[in-house]
C-alpha cells in the first residue's frame, strides 16, 4: 500500500472508517443481505405446484423446492469456484 499525503494508507476515508463501509458493516455483507431477502421474497412469490421433468421421471413438487434447490446448487457451485480465481 502506499501513503497519501494525510499519512493514512489509502484504506479508510475522512472519516477514518475503512473504505467500503456504511455505517461500520462492510458492503460486501449488506450486499449478501439485500440478495438473502430478495431471493427469500421471491421464493415465497413462487408457492404454486409444478411439474418438474428430468430426463427419466416427472416430479410434482411446490416450484419454491424447485428454485431453492437451484439456488443452493449455484451457491454451491459459485463457492467451489471461486478458489479458483487468482488474485
Amino acid at each position: 500500500m502506499t501513503k497519501t499525503s494525510g499519512g493514512s494508507s489509502g484504506r479508510t476515508s475522512g472519516g477514518g472508517k475503512p473504505r467500503g463501509d456504511i455505517a461500520g458493516v462492510p458492503t460486501r455483507v449488506i450486499a449478501v443481505a439485500v440478495i438473502v431477502v430478495l431471493a427469500i421474497w421471491f421464493l415465497f412469490a413462487n408457492l404454486e405446484d409444478v411439474k418438474i421433468q428430468f430426463w427419466v421421471f416427472t416430479v410434482t413438487a411446490p416450484l419454491w423446492i424447485a428454485l431453492l434447490g437451484t439456488l443452493l446448487a449455484g451457491g454451491a457451485l459459485g463457492w467451489l469456484l471461486k478458489g479458483r480465481r487468482t488474485r
